[in-house]
């Protein structure tokens, strides 16, 4: 089941790529569709890392390990999506003008913020793996705690972007924002102690005590 759930995360991460790059393919994603793979891409990572953040929160209540085996795996891909969302920027807003780049930045600094962001997860991404853990010891967790930090300044860039209308914005703030609250010791601790109430049998109930 472990394994058939790898694959369903997988497909499920890689569908949004696919269906994009259709609609480009058959001139469908509107009159730029550089911007329109752009954006979507911008937003599908901001998804993906909400996604992985909240897989902590759900093993804690559910204690079911199948959230916590497909936490590298989400990571992965909310990097990948935010290495093409530059790429995007890069090939269809700057054309491969790097000469283009500085004067876009001073008129655009929130590309700046997404740089940052997108720097901390690539250097998660690289040191998410089992070697880079033994060679960092407990340095590791204090690394990875910087998801925290990315997750911010991804909210500014987009908010910065869109702040014309913080509707959808908004949604994601406050979904980071509750995923953040949930990181905090007492409400972990809450969290785990349902947890251990949904998954305990009650007497009575007609199943077998552990």
């Amino acid at each position: 089941m472990i394994r058939v759930w790898r694959v369903a995360v997988f497909l499920a991460a890689l569908a949004p790529l696919l269906w994009w790059s259709w609609h480009v393919a058959m001139a469908a994603a509107g009159p730029e569709p550089g911007r329109y793979l752009l954006l979507n891409l911008g937003q599908g990572g901001l998804i993906l890392l909400l996604l992985t953040l909240s897989l902590t929160p759900l093993t804690r209540l559910t204690r079911w390990k199948g959230f916590s085996v497909i936490r590298r795996q989400l990571g992965l891909w909310t990097c990948s999506y935010g290495v093409l969302h530059l790429s995007c920027y890069l090939l269809f807003i700057l054309g491969l003008d790097w000469s283009a780049l500085g004067a876009d930045l001073s008129r655009r600094p929130y590309i700046i913020v997404g740089a940052l962001a997108l720097i901390i997860l690539i250097t998660l991404a690289i040191t998410s793996n089992r070697f880079a853990m033994k060679r960092l010891g407990r340095r590791w967790k204090s690394l990875h705690r910087f998801v925290y930090v990315a997750l911010a300044l991804v909210l500014l860039h987009f908010l910065w972007i869109v702040r014309a209308d913080l509707t959808q914005w908004s949604g994601y703030a406050l979904a980071g924002g509750a995923l953040m609250l949930l990181r905090l010791p007492p409400a972990a601790r809450a969290l785990s102690r349902l947890g251990r109430r949904i998954s305990t049998p009650r007497k009575g109930s007609g199943h077998l005590e552990s």
